[in-house]
């Protein structure tokens, strides 16, 4: 079985093969889509790192490409040109079960954390090897967790979400869970955009953009 460095070694492979070549025009356009109303992708600002990662981890493993309508995950095995190896094909198992949902922290230790899965209504224990921060323990976050050999990790891109927000967050969690036509995974995507406007935004009321209501179109 493959151990985490094996994975993110796998991983960036199966990621660059579908971001290059005939795939270009999938890239481009997915950017344009993802980050539409999600304020300017600034290099320098400090969240530009998460953001690329969350972007990365959205596209090969949600978005469909429109040459095979399914994502890359789901066909990484079929382009000829592609030479996987063992560990390519044990860490796209272990992406095809990973869980994407917002956390939030219960307890640290030891370099392990404790967290409720609020769309689930469960705990998981997470290392925290493959984090390079700081966790803010008074705000929700969506991240993406994997399991290698027993352990769960995360993958590398995060979104945190202020204080503030907490309580529709946890109203719309509600109603998704309630509601299994509802996707849960369209739902991540515009909290992910209110994120952002809110940083973009700061002089407007967080409840002006974390809302149903939607005026700014996301």
């Amino acid at each position: 079985m493959i151990d985490y460095s094996q994975f993110e070694i796998s991983y960036k492979k199966l990621i660059e093969r579908f971001t290059r070549d005939e795939f270009r025009g999938e890239l481009i356009e997915a950017k344009k889509n993802y980050f539409q109303n999600a304020g300017i992708l600034d290099e320098n600002n400090p969240n530009y790192t998460l953001r690329m990662s969350q972007f990365y981890d959205w596209f090969f493993l949600d978005r469909h490409l429109t040459s095979y309508f399914k994502s890359p995950l789901s066909v990484a095995h079929e382009p000829r040109d592609t030479r996987l190896t063992t560990e390519d094909f044990e860490t796209i198992a272990v992406l095809k079960t990973h869980q994407h949902s917002i956390y939030e922290i219960l307890k640290s230790k030891n370099n392990q954390y404790t967290l409720k899965d609020l769309f689930r209504d469960k705990k998981v224990i997470v290392e925290g090897s493959s984090t390079f921060f700081e966790f803010d323990e008074k705000q929700f976050f969506e991240a993406r967790v994997i399991e290698i050999a027993g352990k769960n990790y995360f993958l590398k891109g995060f979104c945190f979400h202020p204080e503030a927000a907490q309580k529709f967050i946890l109203e719309q969690i509600k109603l998704y869970r309630a509601n299994p036509d509802l996707n849960f995974n369209d739902f991540l995507i515009r909290l992910n955009k209110m994120r952002y406007k809110f940083e973009q935004y700061r002089h407007v009321k967080i409840e002006q953009i974390y809302t149903e209501d939607n005026k700014l179109g996301l």
